[in-house]
């Protein structure tokens, strides 16, 4: 009888354990560090204050008194959780209140609110496609999607990051697989920060007769006139068969929503495991979901958008101009360009990342950090993300930081477990 396989090896022996524990050795682990405050354009952080430039709270509403207020309401009226699922006996008038809300924000028949953006992916893909079906899916997309997709069974044909010609040549395999299609891409993408050109994926998909579904998780409550996302820029709200957003961005809360066809939407209500066997967000949130959407919806909202993509544009050009490997603006189709909040530095080697990450961290200043798995190997990145609430003050006393910490790193050499095995 074969020796039985110990299935928690693959924790005890995976390929990075070195590293992380060298990583621990040397306090230059950029994960679960602690947040003892107020999640703020500036914040306290392990014992000091920080400059946050790793938040996605992008319009800075979290500290806004009028979305605590109606979290507080939503709480005092409510209580502290719901104890069941939507489905059952977790929907409130708050409920119905956002979805309708969201709903005519954009621009769509009806919208479904999932306890998290997450399940809001994996609910809607997973329901919508099964075996015989197809995904067409960006090779950046979001892991949530990537999960959707598994989850689903359906055939996953999967295209080069932003690449609409490789696109084209998975829709024409596509045809031939029987099955009904489903074109998923990010608006804009989490890492890169850059925006997919929903233009041309959106003629794509209607030449070949395909579903289009866009996660505006980054792009709702930041770009187009009315803050509804990458597909308003684009002017393809029309051509979108379907939406998805998060409330844990622009919105200052946690949780998500699809929005599309009225007929689709009730289809989700009835048939999504991740929407019907999921508790139902907690009162506070889904209050404070509401009460940012409308601020955003009104003329305040408007100027809340200009700025943080002001102070994007602000700190792109100052680290550009360190020096700092950053991505190129999107050019929109009418010519003009666009940084979104997501900015990121681009540094290559993991362990170079980390110690750099260490370098902002110790100088006052947070940003994420991305390395391998969560991007290629060899393509680590340093994650920076603004807040409409920055002032040019935090601004230049980040770049201050970038500037006195560019070249301390070069030559820093790290400790031998760090570069074994990574990239």
């Amino acid at each position: 009888m074969p020796a039985a396989i110990d299935l928690f090896d693959k924790a005890r022996r995976h390929e990075r354990l070195a590293q992380l524990r060298a990583a621990r050795e040397h306090d230059l682990v950029p994960f679960f560090r602690r947040l003892e405050g107020e999640a703020g354009p500036v914040v306290a952080m392990e014992g000091r204050e920080r400059i946050m430039l790793g938040s996605n709270n992008y319009l800075g509403l979290t500290g806004d008194e009028r979305v605590k207020r109606a979290a507080r309401e939503a709480l005092d009226r409510y209580g502290t959780g719901l104890t069941g699922s939507r489905f059952l006996n977790g929907t409130l008038p708050l409920h119905l209140e956002l979805e309708r809300e969201l709903a005519e924000w954009m621009g769509c028949d009806d919208a479904l609110v999932f306890t998290a953006g997450y399940l809001a992916n994996v609910g809607t893909i997973a329901t919508l496609c099964q075996p015989g079906d197809t995904i067409v899916c960006d090779s950046g997309d979001h892991a949530s999607i990537l999960d959707a997709c598994a989850m689903s069974r359906a055939k996953l044909r999967p295209f080069r990051h932003n690449r609409v010609d490789k696109l084209e040549q998975a829709l024409e395999r596509a045809a031939d697989d029987g099955g009904g299609v489903l074109v998923v891409v990010d608006g804009v993408f989490s890492m890169e920060g850059d925006l997919a050109p929903l233009d041309r994926i959106a003629a794509a998909a209607r030449r070949h007769g395909a579903r289009l579904m866009v996660d505006e998780a980054h792009g709702v409550g930041v770009l187009g006139e009315r803050g509804a996302g990458a597909c308003e820029a684009y002017g393809v709200e029309d051509k979108v068969d379907l939406r998805m957003g998060t409330f844990s961005k622009s919105l200052a809360s946690c949780g998500g929503f699809v929005a599309g066809p009225a007929d689709v939407i009730e289809f989700l209500r009835i048939q999504s495991r991740a929407f019907m066997f999921t508790a139902a967000a907690v009162p506070a949130a889904i209050g404070a979901a509401l009460g940012a959407l409308r601020i955003i919806r009104s003329a305040e909202g408007r100027e809340l958008m200009e700025r943080v993509l002001d102070n994007a544009r602000y700190l792109h050009r100052g680290l550009a101009e360190l020096g700092y490997r950053v991505n190129e603006p999107t050019v929109l189709p009418d010519g003009s360009t666009l940084v979104t909040p997501i900015v990121p530095v681009i540094v290559g080697d993991d362990w170079r990342a980390a110690l750099l990450w260490k370098a902002l961290y110790d100088a006052g200043v947070y940003v994420n950090v991305a390395l391998f798995p969560a991007v290629p190997r060899g393509h680590a990145l340093l994650r920076t993300s603004v807040m409409a609430t920055h002032t040019r003050e935090h601004l230049d006393r980040a770049l201050e930081a970038f500037e006195r910490v560019r070249d301390r790193t070069e030559d820093d050499p790290a400790p031998s477990a760090l570069t074994a095995g990574g990239s």
